[in-house]
């Protein structure tokens, strides 16, 4: 498969994020999904993707046979999905390493398991070092190879590099902030995350 570019392999792993610890919500409408390609939580690195950059993405992906639109009866406004489990026939552990592996950049097998929690709850370490092993013994293209210090990387975007720069244009990479903000940011976000589940967890029970 030809190598994604930096932004869509951002916008694909947001929809495949969301699709798998919040299915309620998925799939999302446009500004839901820029809201997650912006998140300032889990994620490496920060962006601040305008709605024309990720819709951008998204035809590209579309293109590729990795994401559709949906629209017409029971959607009141159009909403995007990913297809790369059925694309690339992955499963749920598959989906949920590479997801993780895609928004937040190399990871080690103890930060994978710790992270894929919400999506697969896998048993041990033993079973994510097989279940990328096997990603990585894909024909005809690896999915995932190992790099320095223990660390595993996702090769959607292509073959890894310890010194490139990411490949966001200009106009994603905007509004940089310093450590604290955002770290702040960080906090605010997830506790309106922790506030919205909480909310969702509620109306179960009205």
């Amino acid at each position: 498969m030809e190598a994604l570019h930096p932004t869509e392999v951002r916008v694909l792993g947001a929809l495949l994020e969301k699709d798998q610890t919040t299915p309620e919500y998925y799939p999302l409408t446009l500004n839901a999904l820029v809201n997650a390609c912006n998140q300032k939580s889990s994620r490496e690195p920060v962006v601040n993707y305008s709605e024309e950059i990720v819709t951008e993405a998204v035809a590209s992906l579309q293109h590729r046979g990795l994401a559709l639109r949906i629209s017409g009866a029971g959607h009141r406004v159009e909403k995007f999905g990913h297809r790369l489990g059925e694309k690339l026939n992955l499963g749920r552990r598959e989906l949920a390493l590479l997801c993780v592996l895609m928004l937040r950049g190399p990871q080690t097998v103890g930060e994978l398991r710790g992270r894929t929690e919400r999506m697969h709850d896998f048993a041990d370490l033993e079973e994510v070092e097989h279940v990328l092993e096997t990603l990585q013994s894909r024909e005809p293209d690896a999915l995932v190879a190992p790099v320095a210090r223990g660390r595993w990387v996702q090769l959607l975007g292509g073959p890894y590099q310890e010194s490139a720069e990411p490949g966001f244009s200009e106009a994603s990479a905007a509004g940089t902030r310093s450590p604290l903000e955002a770290r702040v940011e960080a906090l605010e976000r997830e506790v309106a995350e922790m506030r919205q589940q909480l909310e969702s967890f509620r109306r179960q029970f009205e």
